[in-house]
């Protein structure tokens, strides 16, 4: 494993299974790491397979006390960029608990550690009772409300108290943890799109009322490509592990964040799933479950749904102004075209008035959020979906060459690997662009030459810009 020595979060972090692989890892997890962190200095380690990422949260003064507050489970990983945490661990009893912690207070004792802190450890998934240093967070995580909820305690209160120079109020057998926590990271992300990173504004924001949702984020906020794709974390407290999960089930479900993609409606499946019920997870676990992870498909009617709350209710009782499509002949069709996620629906509903009205959303179980001109559809747990009525005088953007390779996200081109005229492979890396502190390689879908290049390293690009193009064969053969 490579890994940034300046920072963690996943960033500037590679395994490297082969020799082949190396050099490449090397460049980009020092390209990440400087741009993260400003420091492109690497660690190397060894790699655990199916491990469980189980870290212990410390407290210490500068009067030599010090206290653990017991063990969170952050196996549920993508990218090394933690997904879900918990406290305590499902697989960590109060014997294991307690080697945990008297490991992490020793080297807290060893290293003169003044401050809250996290050391963190890779423990074998089967067999977590052998457990390992991974590293030492000296800071407050992400994470740490889950600790809070189960201990009862403000460690952002702790912290400060500690710098300011106070002993700890508490003993280590003043300790006690209470039910169980569960937290999910929202991100600004597409899963459908390999979890590429989503920006834009955003239109409408709702948090749950009876959860701790921790957020940087309002209705309004611009989410562009500079910074984490973090947004909010939503955390939920039960008295057992079932319960916190099914409340944070709920909690998601109650959370409307509408604008730039996320991930809300993947967690809520990825929680569905029986490993992760079970408790039988590791770090590799989202990676091998794969395309099987899917929220549930939004109705297939939503589209007609959408053009009805589009047009919206007539302005008065004046039959011209009737939005049934009333004819004397019996019912006609509403006919229009919408844009929804890049595609343009060409949408028709026949409809006598008492059947246009019962299918209109709020009758249909959908909830409904204005976004301007355009109308945003929540159906049950399925991915947000966002209409807009298409202006037929309005050219269409036209589809890029069958050849073309085109940016997958918004972001900076940091790198470009090839020029015209260049035969290049299938899976060649042609052009490297980073966006929210990730690096995605533009690859070639096949072998062929190069016929323009179109940026260059530096240059901001916008999702779906044409960044290579390829001859086609007839031009290769010419």
């Amino acid at each position: 494993m490579l890994k940034a020595a300046a920072g963690g979060g996943g960033k500037g972090m590679r395994i490297v299974r082969t020799v082949a692989e190396l050099e490449e890892a090397l460049g980009a997890a020092r390209r990440e790491a400087r741009g993260a962190f400003g420091d492109d200095r690497l660690l190397v380690e060894r790699y655990v397979e199916r491990s469980r990422h189980i870290e212990v949260q410390v407290l210490a003064d500068s009067h030599g006390n010090a206290v653990h507050l017991g063990e969170r489970e952050c196996s549920l990983q993508r990218r090394h960029q933690k997904v879900v945490e918990e406290a305590p661990s499902p697989v960590v009893g109060a014997e294991l608990r307690e080697r945990m912690g008297e490991a992490a207070l020793s080297l807290v004792a060893a290293s003169g550690y003044v401050n809250a802190g996290t050391v963190e450890l890779i423990a074998e998934r089967d067999d977590p009772s052998s457990f390992y240093f991974l590293e030492m967070n000296t800071r407050l995580q992400v994470e740490h409300p889950v600790t809070e909820a189960v201990t009862g305690l403000d460690l952002v209160e702790l912290q400060l108290r500690i710098a300011a120079g106070e002993e700890l109020p508490l003993r280590q057998q003043d300790v006690r943890l209470d039910g169980h926590a569960v937290e999910a990271r929202v991100y600004a992300e597409e899963p459908a799109r390999g979890f590429l990173p989503s920006t834009g504004r955003i239109a409408v924001y709702r948090e749950p009322t009876d959860l701790r949702v921790d957020s940087g984020v309002e209705e309004g906020t611009e989410v562009g490509s500079e910074y984490d794709p973090m947004l909010a974390k939503v955390i939920a407290h039960g008295p057992d592990r079932r319960a916190a999960l099914a409340r944070l089930d709920r909690g998601l479900g109650e959370l409307i964040l509408l604008g730039p993609g996320t991930n809300v409606a993947y967690a809520r499946a990825l929680l569905g799933r029986p490993e992760v019920r079970a408790g039988e997870i590791d770090t590799g676990l989202i990676e091998r479950l794969g395309d099987a992870v899917v929220p549930p498909p939004p109705r297939e009617d939503l589209p007609r749904v959408a053009l009805l709350e589009l047009l919206g209710e007539p302005a008065s009782d004046d039959p011209w102004d009737a939005l049934d499509a009333w004819r004397a002949t019996g019912p006609g069709t509403i006919r229009a075209e919408l844009e929804s996620a890049g595609e343009t629906l060409d949408i028709a509903v026949d409809l006598a008035p008492p059947a246009l009205v019962a299918q209109r959303a709020t009758s249909a179980g959908v909830r409904v959020f204005r976004d301007g001109d355009a109308v945003w559809l929540l159906d049950g747990a399925a991915e947000p979906r966002r209409f807009a009525l298409r202006d037929a005088d309005e050219p269409r953007v036209a589809a890029a060459a069958a050849g073309s390779l085109e940016a997958p996200m918004p972001g900076t081109v940091i790198d470009v690997r090839c020029a015209p005229g260049d035969a290049v492979a299938e899976g060649e890396v042609l052009v490297l662009v980073e966006s929210m502190k990730m690096e995605m390689a533009v690859q070639s879908a096949a072998a062929g030459t190069v016929a323009e290049v179109l940026v260059e390293a530096g240059e901001r690009v916008a999702r779906g810009q044409l960044l290579v193009v390829l001859a086609d064969k007839e031009e290769e053969a010419a």
